[in-house]
């Protein structure tokens, strides 16, 4: 008698673990989804995706000025060409090194998530194998099947057996539940072991690469120092050169704002033949023959012919315009390669203190031989050269103008048609070994930056 009621104990004792642990069960099973569902973080992968992008295109842009460094060091130990080339290198690389330390802020902060991850895995599992060591235990009190069928058989009702089935297989469910589950959360331990692992080596290693830069990063800086050295003794040739250049700058002006000049004229007096052909054709339909009205103007040739501050808008040059204006911010480099020496605007000079240089365009650096293309459709202008500034192309593009100066040769002539992409000449290399292409862009007779204009190389 004393056995039996121990047995209907020990059974008892199981119903109730397993009512404990059922929900206990659906518990793990939340927080498995919910540490599932964590890692998720799209932006994050996003981010760290254009991170590597950026960091890549910087590379690319440190290979280009390097070569374009070497082309200039070939002729001469110092000049502005070396130095607008080590500065180039010197802010791609600190675009690096930035880049670097901002991929390793995301590694760092996946290192701890996952970290955290792996604490509450490892809680998890040590939970279930105690539930599951419980229920073992228990069940080997009772494990043989005489004891099973003992505890239904000894039921006092036909509900009460069936309740006591229910539980007798509800058991069995959740221990099978209990291993399975332990299995799972064992595996993805493992695997957040494996990817904190990977991490950690990826940091390590980018860790490594920060350091490289760095060193580059004053190596480079000693470079530009020197070289600005030893510029500073060449102080007159420097202001010499500036003035020339400052002369050719004041020739190329005069020249875009007459070629302008005359582009309006012109377009006004088309625009105006234009108006009064269209408004004699409409007094010639409406039966109009008295003396004297062909002699009238209209008031949209009268516009039309005296104005003078930009180019009159008939619908082709509208469409043009417009074709042009679509590309702002995105538009083609001039080069397929090289990158801005001078900016556009005024600006320190690099070497000589207290001098103001100002620019009308953009400077762009490049390689020797460089082909240069045209940045959109249009016709060109003029075909001309001045000295200090080489051959000089200037193309319409509706009330737009570019002009693309610092040309060794040119392949087009004034009144061609080129399109987008068109390669109009070569960039010229002076005796320093610099080669280097002045890019303007104009909007009738007003001045534009073209770094607003070009797109990201």
């Amino acid at each position: 008698m004393y056995a039996k009621s121990k047995r209907w104990l020990c059974w008892w004792l199981i119903v109730l673990m397993v009512a404990q642990v059922a929900p206990s069960v659906a518990q793990q099973r939340s927080k498995s989804t919910a540490t599932r569902k964590a890692p998720a973080r799209k932006s994050t992968t996003k981010s760290k995706a254009q991170l590597e992008r950026e960091r890549l295109a910087n590379l690319r842009r440190i290979r280009e000025a390097s070569r374009i460094l070497s082309q200039t060091q070939k002729q001469k130990e110092a000049s502005l060409g070396q130095l607008n080339a080590l500065k180039e290198k010197l802010d791609v690389q600190k675009g690096v090194i930035r880049n670097i330390s901002s991929e390793l802020k995301y590694i760092e902060s996946d290192v701890r998530q996952t970290e955290t991850q792996v604490q509450q895995t490892q809680q998890s599992l040590e939970q279930l194998k105690s539930e599951y060591a419980r229920l073992i235990y228990a069940s080997s009190k009772t494990a043989n099947s005489y004891n099973r069928l003992m505890f239904l058989f000894a039921a006092e009702s036909f509900n009460q057996l069936m309740l006591r089935m229910r539980y007798v297989r509800q058991y069995s469910e959740v221990r099978k539940t209990q291993a399975a589950q332990i299995t799972s959360v064992q595996q993805r331990l493992n695997r957040q072991l494996t990817g904190l692992t990977e991490k950690k080596q990826e940091k390590s290693s980018l860790l490594t690469t920060q350091l490289a830069e760095n060193r580059n990063l004053s190596t480079l800086k000693v470079q530009q120092d020197q070289v600005v050295t030893k510029l500073s003794r060449q102080e007159e040739n420097l202001r010499q050169e500036l003035a020339n250049r400052q002369e050719a700058v004041r020739k190329l002006d005069n020249l875009i704002a007459q070629r302008v000049r005359e582009e309006i004229a012109r377009a006004a007096r088309v625009a105006a033949a234009k108006a009064a052909a269209k408004a004699a054709a409409e007094r010639a339909a409406a039966g109009s023959s008295s003396p004297g009205s062909t002699a009238r103007t209209s008031p949209a040739a009268e516009a039309a012919a005296t104005r003078v501050d930009r180019i009159t808008l008939t619908p082709e040059i509208a469409s043009i315009s417009s074709s042009f204006a679509e590309n702002r911010g995105r538009m083609l480099w001039p080069v397929a390669r090289g990158f801005i020496s001078q900016h556009f605007g005024r600006h320190a000079h690099p070497v000589l203190k207290n001098v103001i240089v100002e620019n009308r365009g953009v400077d762009i650096q490049t390689s020797a031989g460089e082909a240069v293309r045209a940045v959109s459709a249009g016709k060109v202008l003029t075909v001309t050269s001045i000295a200090g500034m080489n051959n000089i192309v200037m193309v319409q593009h509706g009330e737009y103008f570019t002009v693309y100066a610092k040309l060794r040769s040119v392949t087009v002539s004034e009144g061609d048609q080129v399109q987008a992409k068109q390669s109009i000449g070569t960039v010229y290399t002076n005796s320093e070994g610099t080669s280097e292409l002045q890019f303007q862009v104009w909007r009738n007779s007003s001045n534009l930056n073209p770094e607003s204009w070009l797109g990201q190389k």
